[in-house]
């Protein structure tokens, strides 16, 4: 008999809801109908609470390094965030006609066994995301004791590095309930002081200067617009459906995904248009960034709002790598390791305090390789998310929930095309893409010299185009090869009809 925590479906039973401080029973197994619960727009808390990081003001600094203007920055901008969101939105959808995660709905396009690989992706991606959250937590607040004369030695980056992981792993040990709860909180407090630090700094804005800043190429454009999706949308697709499934199955389709496109956007949209006029007023500022993307906003205030500000920084990063640990506990179970769910959560929070101390202690150059990490998974996440939207657009009809967990049932054991197309497409992707500032990817790119791109420094090294062709790829090859497996899928016996919306 399957394990309920760490396996296989729940289908009978009726099960309590569960209080803020009780641990989740609940791993990769089906949500039964007793437990599902809320209305699409729940979704807005932990989606908007997990993008209200002050983080985004950084990225300002990073789009602009890529030599754009402002005006550009702010169209790729816009673009970038909703568009990479709006994928999450469509992902969302499966959770709730699906009541499993994200990696457990992938079974039905890649197999049941097929699926450890791109849930391997998942969870290096999710792990790799909550260090990144956990580094800059450390360092903004060493930056904050710093400038209060506090000390922002080696013990004080010790402290805030137990402080915020122990925050991160509560939460993710603790499940679904605390986490909208966490979550909720952290998007009122992280809402309000964020708009106090915006009228703070509203005076270091010098327009004349940011106007100045010279167009970029295309090329510089569409390399800019792949690092926003990548850093945003595209680093939660692989997650999307992991708190739409407590939905009841009636829920409506287009709430879902309108519901976690808006929560997730329209915080990162208003402070990387600030983070443009912030960075794009000060040269000095851009390039601090680059070291520490959100201590270096520090410098900006008056001393009397430190504090608050260390607050608003750190709850903002706590809650995307809360989403993250949950998340990534959930790939890690998928992979077939078989422990609650819990102690997943726990295993990763290990690994993560360990990046962490490796980036704060040791490496001490984050943007370059923050940028590297990004482009690299973002190339084979793209591939499976063009996979995953094909595959949930041809379906017809909600998923076969005990056949997502059984080899032998519809959905097969090891599905060999839709592996080939993942597969296929990063080789394309990671050829187009370019790294060089990272010695551990200089091998990157070498497809650009063979298609007459320019080669590893010509214009369109940093254009990124691997990861919008390992996206399409994945679509259109899906698209193209799964409508026959998927009809056959959904006429295998009786299935309840999709719930439309």
């Amino acid at each position: 008999m399957a394990n309920p925590t760490t396996d296989g479906p729940t289908t009978e039973g009726t099960a309590p809801e569960l209080k803020p401080l009780q641990i989740e029973a609940n791993g990769i197994n089906v949500i039964t109908d007793a437990e599902r619960k809320g209305r699409p727009r729940d979704l807005f808390w932990p989606w908007f609470a997990a993008n209200v990081s002050v983080l985004g003001l950084g990225y300002g600094a990073f789009v602009l390094g890529f030599g754009v203007s402002f005006w550009q920055a702010v169209a790729l901008g816009l673009i970038g965030i909703i568009v990479s969101f709006l994928l999450c939105g469509f992902i969302a959808v499966a959770g709730k006609r699906g009541s499993a995660p994200t990696m457990v709905l992938g079974r039905a396009a890649f197999g049941v066994r097929g699926n450890k690989l791109p849930s391997l992706i998942s969870w290096l991606l999710t792990v790799g995301w909550e260090t990144v959250l956990i580094i800059l937590a450390t360092l903004a607040t060493a930056t904050v004791f710093e400038r209060l004369g506090w000390g922002g030695g080696t013990g004080v980056k010790v402290i805030a590095l137990i402080v915020v992981s122990a925050l991160t792993v509560a939460g993710g040990v603790m499940g679904f309930d605390l986490i909208m709860r966490m979550q909720s909180v952290i998007t009122w407090v992280t809402g309000i002081l964020t708009v106090v630090f915006i009228a703070l700094v509203a005076d270091k804005i010098h327009w004349h200067t940011v106007s100045a800043i010279p167009a970029g190429s295309p090329q510089k454009f569409i390399g800019a617009l792949v690092f926003v999706m990548t850093g945003f949308g595209l680093g939660w697709v692989n997650a999307a459906a992991d708190y739409s499934r407590y939905l009841p199955r009636r829920s409506s389709g287009r709430g879902v995904i309108g519901w976690t496109t808006f929560g997730s956007s329209i915080a990162p949209v208003f402070l990387l248009v600030f983070g443009l006029l912030l960075a794009g007023s000060s040269a000095k500022l851009s390039s601090a960034i680059g070291a520490d993307p959100v201590g270096a906003l520090t410098t900006l205030l008056p001393t009397w709002f430190l504090v608050p500000f260390a607050i608003v920084a750190v709850l903002g990063l706590v809650g995307g790598s809360v989403l993250d640990i949950y998340s990534s506990g959930l790939a890690l179970l998928s992979l077939g390791v078989r422990i609650p769910r819990y102690a997943a959560a726990l295993v990763d929070g290990t690994v993560m305090v360990l990046g962490t101390i490796y980036v704060v202690f040791v490496a001490h150059n984050f943007l370059i390789q923050f940028e590297g990490f990004l482009i690299t998974l973002g190339v084979p996440i793209a591939a499976w998310c063009g996979i995953m939207l094909a595959d949930i657009m041809l379906r017809r009809k909600d998923y076969a929930e005990l056949d997502l967990y059984d080899p032998r049932g519809r959905y097969g054991d090891v599905r060999l095309a839709p592996l080939a197309i993942i597969v296929v497409a990063t080789g394309i992707g990671w050829g187009l893409v370019t790294n060089i500032n990272a010695s551990w990817l200089t091998w990157q790119g070498y497809l650009l010299g063979p298609l007459s791109l320019g080669g590893k420094t010509g214009a369109w090294a940093f254009a990124n185009l691997g990861v919008l062709v390992a996206l399409v790829i994945g679509f259109v090859a899906a698209w193209a090869l799964d409508a026959a497996p998927v009809r056959a899928q959904e006429s295998a016996g009786a299935l309840a009809p999709a719930a439309t919306g």
